[in-house]
């Protein structure tokens, strides 16, 4: 028993010995790097992040965390508890704003919504009421309940709404609720307002409903094209809209001629004559088909017989020509603008193609840049994205590059502890570069020049005695080539080649840019230095002492005591062999002769 506690102290006074030899080597270490680089700073490299703060209690001293969560939810009514939604709850507390931005406030665009379909609603039937006999004396009170609505919609856009809406006044928003009523009611938008307003409907009383009276209704346009801007805004493939607003405006051409139609044959009186509608079928059905004939000038049709037709067919002609030539000028802007993109892409394409015919190059190379520039408009729906952001702002080139490579570069240990603000300047200065499949990234033995972040794809790393052996691959998020930035002395020299596996889009962090940067971050600067020559020594070290592949010893050997320490031991043993002291130093020559 003596013999097994003996054996156990002296197994832990060994590990003891262990760790204070380490302890001083890295002590000794660190002194002499300091000695060497007086730029090197301590190893607190990031700050700590601060805990997180502790749940508060809920008045009544349980936690918010520990409550269910659909305690809040219930009430009681008579001797019954109800659960209520919560989106009830939130309806109940909401308070409409005292200022709306029409710029980006949703809201408002859904508003703009319900005021077209009230604004269009006027455009499409008072014409077709007017013309046709679909009002009649049974349905009138249908037609006058959906008329006030649509009143009413008008009316709440002027007082709600348009009193609310934030405008620009030297630079400055304007959220006061005077300015902003006062600002309204100076607008041109305020007389359109009230004019389509207009109380006409106090003449029904008089010569009956007629939806003549209600014409003005028809000049509340000015929200219809506010409609279109703000969708146009928000939509991500806006063209699609802009084609269907045109088709509608030519739909509606239609539409009034149709009407205009009917009461032209009215007029002549239905069957009348061979041009005028004979009353049989459908009359709007028909009458659209007429005007459809009429302005796309399609010809087919009877000759007019009267003065009055001839003057209103020759009318119609010319008023065909000039919208359906209108119609389709319109169109063929829209469909220009959609497809500029395709469009430039092709004549890049189209260029290159005859500059490499010009110059003979090899057909597999041809086939390579053709790759490359269709993978690239696929990918991106550009060729250059720097292209796009040029026109921006500093700040929001900032904001995207922020919002689409910061999650990517944050994670490079290299940047990592350094000035957030630099890394913001970092993000303008990345290059986005398209590999094709087997391309070289890099070769070993090169200058190396660039910093590489995978965005997407995949890349390789090869190795072995013939440069072909796979050694890792490295896919989208991982970063390589950080070492070249930092690195002099012949140390920014490529230790491996670097091969696209498919298509790849990386990012490029050049050399001198960031130089550029590092001149206004001197700590940051030194920070990179410390952890670049870290990451260079730990490169340069054999495969033993990184923990690579080696000889398999079954005992390792132990590390030296330190002299300091050996002449502490000395002294306290001089002073009494007997000491605790004493034993440790006669323990330390038993291990030096196994040892030996």
């Amino acid at each position: 028993r003596l013999g097994s506690a003996s054996s156990l102290s002296s197994a832990v006074i060994n590990a003891r010995l262990q760790e204070l030899v380490r302890l001083f080597r890295d002590r000794t270490e660190r002194v002499k790097e300091k000695l060497i680089d007086p730029d090197v700073t301590s190893d607190d490299e990031s700050p700590v992040a601060s805990p997180a703060a502790a749940p508060v209690p809920a008045p009544g001293g349980e936690l918010e965390e520990d409550k269910p969560p659909g305690d809040d939810h219930y009430c009681e009514m008579l001797c019954c508890t109800f659960k209520c939604q919560p989106w009830l709850g939130r309806l109940k507390s909401y308070q409409f704003p005292s200022s709306i931005d029409p710029l980006t406030n949703l809201m408002y665009v859904l508003w703009l919504f319900f005021v077209v379909m009230a604004w269009n609603w006027n455009c499409w039937l008072i014409p077709v009421r007017w013309a046709f006999p679909y009002q009649t004396p049974a349905n009138i009170h249908y037609w006058l309940l959906v008329d006030y609505l649509c009143d009413l919609i008008y009316l709440l856009d002027m007082l709600i709404f348009q009193t609310r809406l934030q405008f620009v006044q030297g630079g400055d928003i304007i959220t006061d609720k005077k300015a902003m009523k006062e600002n309204y009611l100076r607008s041109q938008r305020f007389k359109m307002d009230v004019l389509c307003l207009l109380p006409l409907d106090f003449f029904y009383f008089k010569v009956g409903v007629n939806p003549l009276l209600r014409f003005p209704r028809c000049l509340k346009y000015m929200a219809f094209f506010e409609f279109n801007n703000r969708l146009e805004a928000i939509l991500t493939k806006a063209y699609i809209y802009r084609v269907i607003r045109t088709t509608a405006y030519l739909l509606y051409s239609l539409h009034v001629n149709s009407c205009l139609y009917y009461w032209a044959s009215a007029y002549e009186g239905l069957g009348s004559t061979t041009w005028v509608y004979d009353g049989e079928g459908n009359s709007y059905i028909r009458c659209y088909y007429w005007a459809v004939k009429t302005l796309i000038t399609i010809g087919g049709l009877p000759d007019p017989k009267t003065l009055f037709e001839i003057v209103f067919q020759l009318l119609n002609y010319f008023t065909g020509v000039f919208a359906f030539s209108v119609m389709i000028g319109q169109m063929r802007d829209v469909v220009g603008a959609a497809t500029a993109g395709q469009t430039y892409y092709r004549s890049c394409m189209d260029s290159t193609i005859k500059y490499m015919n010009f110059y003979k190059i090899p057909r597999n190379v041809q086939n390579r840049v053709k790759t490359w520039y269709e993978y690239t408009w696929h990918s991106q729906g550009m060729l250059d994205e720097s292209e796009l952001l040029v026109q921006l702002p500093d700040k929001m080139r900032l904001d995207i590059a922020i919002d689409v490579n910061y999650n990517i570069v944050s994670k490079v240990a290299l940047f990592q502890g350094c000035d957030r603000q630099m890394i913001f300047d970092m993000l303008k200065r990345l290059r986005s570069v398209v590999y094709l499949p087997n391309d070289y990234v890099c070769k070993k033995g090169e200058i190396g020049r660039e910093m590489y972040i995978i965005q997407a794809g995949q890349v390789q790393v090869l190795g072995g005695p013939d440069g072909k052996s796979v050694l890792v691959t490295l896919k989208a998020g991982s970063v390589f080539g950080e070492i070249s930035l930092l690195a002099a002395g012949g140390g920014n020299r490529r230790t491996a080649n670097v091969v696209a596996h498919g298509f790849a889009n990386l990012f490029i962090l050049e050399k001198k840019d960031l130089n550029e940067i590092l001149v206004h971050y001197p700590e940051s600067q030194k920070l990179l230095r410390k952890k670049a020559k870290k990451m260079l020594k730990s490169n340069s070290k054999p495969k033993d002492e990184r923990g690579g592949p080696g000889d398999a010893l079954i005992i390792p050997p132990k590390a030296g005591t330190p002299k300091l320490f050996q002449a502490a031991l000395a002294a306290t043993g001089r002073s009494g062999g007997k000491a605790p002291p004493g034993r440790l130093r006669w323990r330390l020559k038993e291990l030096k002769a196994m040892r030996q």
